[in-house]
């Protein structure tokens, strides 16, 4: 594909996806919530939360 061709496919998803939030936020502003995070970060486990947990290996 011509490099002209990918931009166009590229500028498109992103419309698509720009749009798509727009409406989310539309939704949610409709019924006075909040809008949801596109995606949240990974948690990492800390062994300072609750303790060893079930999963580590006795010595």
């Amino acid at each position: 594909m011509f490099e002209y061709e990918i931009d166009r496919m590229n500028h498109a998803q992103l419309v698509r996806e720009a749009a798509a939030r727009r409406l989310t936020h539309e939704a949610a502003a409709s019924t006075n919530r909040k809008p949801r995070p596109a995606h949240r970060p990974p948690q990492d486990p800390t062994d300072d939360d609750n303790g060893p947990t079930h999963l580590t290996r006795a010595a």
